[in-house]
């Protein structure tokens, strides 16, 4: 089921996308009076699930879901079709209009799509607000994985700035780390403040760990694995771990690792029920886990800084943030570029894209990753590659500048052209996908 709403919200974002895309380069066509052949949702080889004409225009809905088009008349695009080329230019053709004329209905989708991200993030703030969680609420410090430890953070350590800047939401502190060439992290550890230097080695590394810190909370039983020493012993849901044999023990992490040096042998725990304490001994087996998973959520242990905007404060809000995501995500374009962070390995497809929905249907989340996703969609269209609207925009400027128009056999060959890399760049993406289901 949770497979299926992810799939649902995907398919539903990317159509409102797609369809609002293409609707910017057929509002332009149309407002300089240029005819439009066709406006499909998906693509249609072969056959349409559906399609009507009205006036010039036939809509439809095709059964291939890797994006859209509109057919604008006298445009040599994906379409390649030749023999409407060959005949003399009809006013109402693409080819016949103003260079910036032509200009605008390339650039009508990626405008729409950028509008819209800032829209949906305006209106988002609006009705439900914003909230993270602020560094300075972070009381108990962090809790790393391997990778982190080895760069030199400790369990424990209190994360103050980076490269000197103070650290103000703590869940940005890994994209920051990887986006913006952090070069050392300040700490408070023990009651002193200490500087860790961030090597540029460990930005490929990074980019794959998904568990390289965490807030330490305190460590209250979530639930029971089936046949738990823990639950045998006496344990309940909601129990807080405080100490192993009389050691303090009081995080998650200081449990586990505390709990490792008792394999195979029996251990008094003690844990916090309401207003008492309780003591059970429990057998600790060969794995040196005794069954339970930690309970409690984020909101529960810190106090999150909610943000409430009106309908006013909302716009420039919502504006200020879909220009933060636009920059933040040519950082992450930058990455995938430069082949020494690796970060080419880590290009998802579709089946990444489906993940970073939620797998309960929630608004909020659908509406936000919707603009992520109109920005990336915006952004992707405008690179200068053939095939894209980015390529058109990049032969429409040359003709701007040079006064020359290049010719159709150039466009058609340039058209191939890009369609071969996108679709090797489709093949590679969703080929990572499938690569790391079965890795």
């Amino acid at each position: 089921m949770e497979v299926l709403v992810k799939i649902a919200q995907f398919i539903l974002s990317i159509s409102i996308l797609v369809i609002l895309h293409e609707f910017g380069h057929f509002a332009f066509a149309k407002l300089f009076k240029t005819r439009v052949e066709k406006f499909y949702l998906f693509f249609n080889p072969w056959f349409s699930l559906f399609k009507f004409k009205k006036g010039e225009t036939e809509y439809g809905m095709g059964w291939l879901p890797l994006g859209g088009y509109v057919k604008i008349s006298g445009m040599i695009d994906e379409s390649m079709d030749k023999e409407q080329m060959k005949q003399p230019a009809q006013p109402h053709e693409f080819r016949a209009k103003k260079t910036w004329e032509r200009l605008l209905i390339m650039l009508g989708g990626v405008l729409v799509n950028f509008i819209l991200a800032l829209v949906i993030y305006s209106a988002v703030l609006y009705t439900w607000g914003e909230q993270y969680l602020p560094n300075k609420n972070v009381k108990h410090g962090i809790t790393v994985d391997s990778l982190a430890y080895d760069m030199g953070l400790r369990n424990g350590d209190k994360i103050l700035s980076l490269d000197g800047e103070e650290l103000e939401d703590f869940q940005a502190f890994v994209s920051q780390l990887v986006l913006d060439d952090i070069k050392t992290i300040q700490v408070e550890r023990d009651g002193s403040k200490r500087e860790i230097p961030v090597p540029e080695s460990i930005i490929p590394q990074l980019l794959k760990s998904r568990d390289f810190i965490f807030v330490r909370i305190p460590f209250f039983i979530g639930d029971f694995a089936k046949d738990s020493p823990a639950k045998k012993a006496g344990f309940k849901v909601n129990d807080k771990m405080v100490a192993i044999n009389g050691n303090l023990c009081e995080f998650h992490d200081q449990f586990r690792d505390t709990l490792s040096h008792y394999k195979n042998s029996t251990v008094m725990i003690s844990a916090l029920r309401d207003t008492d304490t309780v003591h059970y001994e429990v057998n600790v087996p060969e794995s040196g886990l005794i069954g339970v998973t930690t309970g409690g959520s984020i909101s529960e242990f810190f106090e999150l800084e909610s943000i409430e905007y009106s309908f006013m404060a909302s716009i420039p809000a919502g504006i200020d943030k879909g220009l933060e995501t636009f920059g933040s995500y040519l950082k992450q374009l930058k990455l995938i570029f430069s082949p020494k962070t690796e970060a080419y390995k880590s290009l998802g497809g579709f089946i990444t894209i489906g993940k970073i929905f939620p797998g309960t249907w929630d608004w909020r989340a659908f509406w936000n990753l919707t603009a992520f996703l109109s920005i990336i969609l915006a952004i992707m269209n405008v690179l200068p590659i053939p095939a894209l609207d980015g390529g058109h925009v990049m032969f429409l400027l040359y003709e701007m500048v040079t006064g020359r128009k290049p010719s159709d056999k150039f466009l058609e060959y340039a058209q191939i052209a890009g369609m071969v890399l996108l679709l090797s760049l489709l093949l590679y993406a969703n080929g990572n996908d499938i690569f790391k289901l079965f890795k």
